[in-house]
Order: C-alpha cells, then structure tokens, then sequence
C-alpha cells in the first residue's frame, strides 16, 4: 500500500502535471481505487475536478475523499480511452460505471467436418471451423441453432457421440435431424442442407427463398412429390423465421442501445441487427454510483462494452454521449473502417430504439422486483440466524461420488444480487477412504479457507454446508486447525421424510436443529443456494469420473503415452471401440507400431 505522507495538495500536483493525454487514478485516504478517468489533456481534465464546482454531488462526494492522484501517459487519445475501459473492467472502481461482463460473446459455429455440427460456441476462433456472430446473448445463440436443426436437420451432436451411433437417436424421432450418424442422409445432400445454413446466417434469406422454390418446382416437375413437400414445408418455415426475425426495415449493420435508470440502478440493452437480421438482445445491469448521467453511463458502456467485441459501423443510442466523437475514433481506429455513434430520430431506427428502450425498462423493473424479494430474504436469513446484519456473501459445500469413486466438493458463492458464479469453485478430493463424506468436507474447507485465511479470497458471513450433524462438525473441525473464528456455519439437513420445506437447519451452539416455515423467504434462499451447491458438485463429479473412465484401462500400458492414447481414442472412437479392435486395426492408428499393438489388445483380452 502506497499512502501518502502529507495531506493532497491539488495545486501543487497540478503544477507539474502533463498536458499530454492519458489515464489518470484516484485513491482515497485507505489506498482504495475511486476512479479511473481518460483524458486528452492531464492537466486540464484532472483540474477540472479540484479549482471549480462541478455542482454535482456524486463528483463533490469522490473529490472530498481523494488522497492521491497517479497517471498514465499514453501515446495517443485512443490509447487513452482503451487504457481506461481495460483497468476499469479489471479494478471495478467505486464512482465509475462497470460492466460485470467476464464473458467472451458467443457465436454459432460449423465444424469442419465430413458430416458438419452446428453448435454453440465461445472462446477464440480457431482452425478451419466457420463461426457467425457474434451474439448478443446466449439465448439468441440457442434460438438460432433451434431453428437451423428445425429447418436443414443439421445435426447437433458432438463428434464422439456421432461416430458410435449404430441407430438414429432421438433428435432424428422428433425431425430435428437427418440422422448422418447412421448415413439415411449421404454427404453430398447433407452438405447442401449445410450450404442452405450459411447462406440464412450470412442473411441472404431471399437468395435461399427463391432456390427453396426452384427446387420444389424441378421436383414436382419430376414427381418427387415427397421431396417437393417436404421444400414446400421447408419454405414456409423460412418464411415464418423471416418475418419473426427480419423486422429491421432495411437497417444491415448496427447495434441499437439504450438504457432505462432509477435512482443506482440501470438497464442497458444491446440489440444487434446483423446483414438485416435481428440477432436478438442482451440485457446488461452495469455497477455504478447513484446520480450517473445517462450519457455517462452510456459513455462508460459502450467502452467497456466494445474492449473486446468487434463493434459494427453504426451505433444507435438512446442519448448521445458527451465523447461521441472520441469513442467514434477510437472504435474506428480497432475496427479498421468507421464506426458511426448516433441518436436516432425518425424511422425504422426510431422504431427499433423505442422497442430497445421498453426492453430495458422491462427488465430493470424485473430487476428491482427480484432485488427487492432478495432483500426481503436477506433480511429474514439474518433473524433467523442471529446475525448482527444481513448476510451480503455466503457460501455452500455439498460433496458427490458414485460409491465413492471420483470425489468432487463443490463451493458456490451467493451474494445480495444472487449466484456469483465466477467465484464458484470445485475440489478434486484425494486421499480419504472412498465414500467418507466427512473426510471430504473436511479437506474441501480447509484447502477453501485456508486461502480465505491468507487473504486471497474474500470470507463469507455465512457458510452452509450440505449436510447433518456429521458433516457439520467435520467443517467445525477444519476450521479450527486454520484458527478461522466468528463465522456463522449451519448444516442443512434433510427433514425426517426428506421431503423439501422439512429442512433442518443445524448450529454448532444449539442441541436442537433450528425448523423454519415451509413459505419462509429465509428458507427459499437457503433451499435456493443448497441445490446449487448439489448441482454443481453434480456436474464436476460427473466430468470427473467420465474422464477417468474415458482413459481407465489404457494408462498402465507399457510405452502408449498420453499422445498415443489421444490418437487411438480419436481414430477409434472411444475405448469400447479400442477394447473390441483387432491387432490389425490397432496397428493401423498413427504412433502404434505391430509390438504395442499386440501388447494392447493382449491388455484387454
């Protein structure tokens, strides 16, 4: 911690302080970030702040705590400007606007692949694959990939999964798939249906409508009357997907913002029209001080919004920000062709804002209805539990195996705003004798809170622990060997019947469980965060185990290393598939010669 000596003189700071542009901090008297600024002129926008009033209290209250200034010099206004949005995502200041957005955007990807899979995606494009996007949500990913299997039955299977079908699954049942995996499609007609795909995602809907029709007509002139059915019903889907979706009027390239506020509470939504199609929207509820400006917020979203995601040409706001020009030039600047920001008035593009900004206030009424019932259980969790105020972190250990194969604990961590599922984490338990649940609530505690202890992670004010009595004095145990004191720890344990709104709440000073309403908020919450805790322990067990089975067997062969596990895996399909090869077919995989060959399937037989 860097404080200062004496007491922060703004005019002496500012006397020798650069008029080149830049990134400035400030900190207050307890070395905590306040704010994070960009600047054309150091000097000139620091001293803004300190030798005249801005009249707003939200500025007046930051600039009486601050302590220390320091800055950056960059080399250009849009260095500067990028400079700020990356530390301010990264540090979350308490006076600035923060998009808690730890996501990459998603795509729709198309695998290069004999048979193609349409999938959801996030993460770095790579390799050979075709994506398209970006998306402004998950669930406009999800619909779009619905609708493609629903009109060209593309499969959506992963490649293991295709490559051991001996009959069409499900999804082929419901006419959501071709079924390529048992080849009732052959390549060259599944590769069309593809082509059809990718022209409807690039947006050449009419293109594709009028080939659709052409097609049905050369069939019907042929007397393939199935065929030319199953086109015509193939074209008024198309149809019903167009006037859904294309409602853009001629808009090609834009994202349409706006925001909704009350009082600290704010709504942004992205609406995204890409080569005339409405992609969908995503709702984001950025953190920021009460009394920000709407251009403000916008100024500090779009930033932040646009670090990382390729920004389209023109950007459509609900209130035009004071930097307008200075985010144009920089947006221009990473996209390499000009991005327009403006404030529609009349049209199309009105109509599209309107239709965004109700969005918005929508679901920032949604929100505060949802904060307020958290409030309300948040309150009703900290009479129940005896606590000085109500609980703004908690967190919850659940443990799950298979007779007792593959132990996984999970740790989730809820706060007033619910799940926060960056901080969830899961522990591979080793060790212990398989099955001994207290055993392992014990090492998953102690190895979570001794980084607790050391400061790395910030301490719950409650902990719940998935359980009874058992697994409670287990945690009790492991927090004791780390010398962690005053925390509220409760066991939940299932009622006598286990049937859920029983559930008994165990604490260590009491002899009999504490027994809460089945209609309690407080329960509901507790209930709430439990089966989340069960979920995920679930989910890493399961992982865990299908890992360990995917490769059981083939680990103890002499001489076949993980490289040459991999490739007998992949060009065989799986180990049942490995277990049931025959000497010649083993020796055919890359890396395996004639002798290991033998020693494998000597292995398995």
């Amino acid at each position: 911690m860097n404080q200062p000596s004496q007491p922060f003189d703004p005019r002496t700071f500012l006397s020798q302080l650069t008029t080149q542009p830049g990134v400035y901090r400030m900190y207050d008297k307890s070395d905590e970030l306040l704010y994070v600024g960009k600047a054309r002129n150091l000097r000139k926008r620091v001293g803004s702040y300190f030798l005249r009033a801005s009249g707003n209290p939200r500025i007046e209250s930051m600039v009486g705590q601050i302590c220390r200034v320091e800055v950056t010099l960059t080399h250009t206004e849009d260095e500067a400007l990028l400079l700020e949005a990356a530390l301010i995502k990264e540090q979350t200041p308490r006076y600035n606007v923060s998009l808690r957005d730890d996501k990459s955007f998603p795509y729709v990807r198309i695998t290069a692949h004999a048979y193609p899979r349409i999938a959801f995606y996030r993460g770095a494009k790579t390799g050979p694959d075709q994506y398209f996007g970006p998306y402004p949500s998950a669930g406009s990913v999800r619909e779009t990939l619905q609708t493609l299997q629903k009109l060209f039955l593309l499969r959506p299977c992963n490649d293991t999964f295709f490559s051991n079908r001996r009959r069409p699954c499900l999804q082929h049942q419901i006419k959501r798939c071709s079924a390529p995996c048992v080849k009732l499609i052959s390549e060259e007609d599944y590769a069309h249906d593809v082509a059809k795909a990718v022209r409807l995602l690039e947006g050449r809907g009419d293109e594709l409508a009028h080939e659709l029709g052409a097609e049905m007509e050369q069939a019907s002139a042929q007397l393939e009357f199935e065929l030319a059915a199953r086109l015509r019903d193939q074209i008024a889907a198309l149809n019903r997907v167009r006037e859904h979706r294309a409602i853009t009027g001629g808009a090609e390239q834009l994202d349409v913002i706006a925001a909704a506020q009350h009082v600290s509470n704010s709504c942004v939504v992205v609406v995204s029209v890409r080569d005339g199609i409405n992609l969908g929207h995503g709702s984001f509820f950025p953190r920021h001080p009460p009394g920000m400006a709407m251009d403000e917020l916008l100024s500090g979203f779009i930033a932040q919004y646009y670090l990382e995601r390729p920004p389209p040409p023109e950007l459509l706001v609900s209130e035009l920000p004071e930097d307008a020009e200075w985010l144009e030039a920089t947006l221009s600047a990473k996209a390499g062709r000009k991005v327009r920001i403006a404030r529609p008035e009349r049209g199309v593009k009105q109509r599209l804002m309107e239709m965004a900004a109700g969005t918005a206030q929508q679901a920032l009424s949604t929100r505060m209805m949802e904060a307020a019932s958290m409030d309300q259980r948040l309150l009703e969790l900290q009479q129940a539990l005896d606590l000085e105020q109500p609980p703004r972190r908690m967190e919850c250990f659940d443990i799950s195996h298979t007779m007792g194969e593959k132990a996984v604990a999970s740790c989730v961590v809820f706060n007033e705003e619910g799940p926060l599922k960056a901080a969830y984490r899961k522990f591979n338990i080793e060790g212990i004798t398989p099955g001994d649940d207290y055993a392992a609530i014990k090492q998953a505690v102690a190895r979570r809170y001794a980084r607790i202890k050391g400061g790395e992670v910030q301490r719950p004010d409650v902990l719940f622990i998935d359980g009874g009595k058992g697994q409670l004095g287990a945690a009790m145990e492991a927090l004791g060997e780390l010398e962690i004191e005053n925390l509220r720890v409760v066991a939940i344990a299932k009622g006598p019947t286990r049937r859920p709104g029983l559930e008994q709440l165990i604490l260590p000073e009491q002899e009999q469980p504490l027994v809460l309403a089945p209609d309690s908020p407080a329960l509901h919450l507790i209930q709430r965060i439990r089966d989340e805790a069960h979920r995920f322990a679930i989910t890493g067990h399961r992982a865990r185990r299908e890992k360990a089975r995917l490769t059981s067997g083939l680990e103890v062969i002499e001489g076949l290393g993980p490289a040459r596990r991999r490739a007998l895996l992949k060009t065989l399909g799986g180990l049942p598939q490995v277990k049931r090869a025959g000497v010649d077919e083993l020796a055919r995989v890359e890396g395996i010669s004639r002798t290991l060959a033998e020693r494998i399937y000597a292995h398995f037989h």
